[in-house]
């Protein structure tokens, strides 16, 4: 479960996230198709490489794995959707180095 705003991840969407970072090419299609849905909010995918991206609007979320756990980081409107992705890939970085 995760929380923004009261925002809460279901354990079918936390499902979908975890089959595209792990690279399913099903969920990835599924996603493109259908979108990402985050806290019952539909995002629109724009990128999956090491990365995951989607927008809802002017939000977005970015998406990466560490070793053992996903970072996902949402933004508004008032963000740079660049600054938001790089600062998940740091976490995650870091995280990957301490262990996690």
């Amino acid at each position: 479960m995760m929380e923004n705003d009261h925002i809460q991840i279901t354990p079918a969407e936390m499902k979908a996230i975890a089959s595209i970072v792990a690279k399913d090419q099903a969920a990835i299609d599924k996603a493109y198709a259908e979108g990402l849905y985050i806290g019952g909010v539909r995002h629109v995918l724009t990128r999956v490489d090491d990365d995951i991206y989607a927008r809802a609007g002017r939000d977005g979320v970015a998406i990466t794995a560490a070793k053992s756990c996903i970072v996902i980081g949402l933004h508004s409107e008032t963000q740079v959707a660049g600054n938001a992705t790089s600062v998940v890939a740091a976490l995650a970085d870091h995280l990957k180095k301490t262990g996690y």
